[in-house]
């Protein structure tokens, strides 16, 4: 029985599942969004929330507490400065678990955890990526179009000889 057992063991050693719960943490800060199982989001989703908490704190030692606990200073920079602020007036719920689907290869049901109100941030982030997608395919285009007249015009001039031929 796992009478007063709380909490997700995801078959790892302690270790072990601190240090994913702790990457979990810093990508989603990070990134606003990230996709893993139901299970880890599920883990992850309390800790994602005592962060913003001490970001909107803001002292010194709440800085230092999010540094000893998540894994770039890069991420507590991002959480004091961006996430904690969009928070500021919001008491909990800072997270949103929305299951997308079943992973191919061991039928992990897949979810993603996001940060409420970072929609913004990701569209223009979805916006930029298309852009550079579409640049692309226009310089593949050009490039296209710059290899194929060379080859048209090496057919124009083979078929003035069969026009020759024929007469």
């Amino acid at each position: 029985m796992r009478h007063r057992n709380a909490g997700y063991k995801l078959g790892r050693n302690t270790s072990h599942r601190r240090a994913v719960l702790r990457n979990l943490v810093t990508s989603i800060i990070l990134m606003d969004r990230i996709e893993t199982t139901i299970t880890k989001c599920k883990a992850a989703q309390p800790l994602v929330e005592k962060m913003i908490t001490l970001g909107k704190r803001g002292t010194v030692h709440a800085r230092r507490q999010a540094l000893s606990y998540m894994m770039t200073p890069e991420s507590v920079d991002r959480l004091f400065n961006v996430v904690a602020v969009r928070y500021g007036d919001r008491n909990g719920g800072y997270t949103r678990i929305t299951r997308s689907r079943v992973r191919q290869g061991d039928a992990a049901e897949m979810a993603y955890i996001e940060l409420l109100g970072a929609e913004q941030e990701l569209d223009a982030k979805r916006e930029k990526r298309e852009a550079a997608r579409a640049k692309k395919r226009e310089e593949i285009a050009k490039q296209m179009e710059e290899q194929t007249p060379p080859a048209e015009a090496a057919e124009a001039p083979a078929a003035k000889d069969e026009t020759k031929a024929e007469e």
